[in-house]
């Protein structure tokens, strides 16, 4: 919605009003006026649309996903770099139903930019591999794999792992 220089921008603002509001004796409005500063702050570093895609992905609403991430127009600018990766991952997450070739590119992307989870990172691992399985380079989707597995600390993509070991062994 705002460009992330403005988001900073109103939160300075809003701080300075919130000082002012302390210094006349308005405590309660000064209070209230930090929360502001904290949304700001909050959406400086987590894309409003980015965090609306990824409900929308979590109800399996792939058009409406694809929506919220086409209302950001030129995310080199308008995001800053863990944003960026996000939006490639989701754009990967949403193409690797129809187009791998495509996935790959943007998941390769999103892998380079940084994503901040270690599970999220996992995850674009593991659909990595599964695109480079499926393409028949099985080295390259074992060593995928293999980070996938690293990076899984709570054992959440175990099962996806296990299978794609398996079907690995029948190639």
């Amino acid at each position: 919605m705002f460009n992330k220089i403005f988001k900073l921008i109103i939160a300075g603002v809003l701080f300075l009003l919130s000082v002012w509001q302390f210094i006349e004796g308005n405590i309660g409005n000064g209070i209230f006026i930090l929360l502001f500063v904290g949304i700001f702050i909050f959406l400086y570093y987590k894309n409003e649309m980015i965090l609306m895609a990824f409900l929308r992905l979590r109800k399996q609403d792939f058009p409406g996903a694809k929506k919220w991430l086409d209302k950001i127009k030129n995310p080199e600018t308008a995001l800053t770099q863990k944003q960026q990766g996000y939006y490639w991952y989701l754009h990967g997450l949403m193409v690797s139903q129809t187009n791998i070739s495509q996935a790959e590119k943007f998941f390769k992307r999103a892998i380079k930019l940084g994503l901040s989870m270690d599970q999220d990172l996992a995850m674009a691992k593991l659909n990595l591999a599964g695109i480079a399985m499926t393409k028949r380079r099985k080295r390259e989707a074992q060593l995928l794999l293999k980070e996938a597995k690293k990076l899984d600390k709570h054992n959440m993509l175990e099962d996806q792992i296990r299978m794609m070991k398996q079907q690995m062994k029948k190639i």
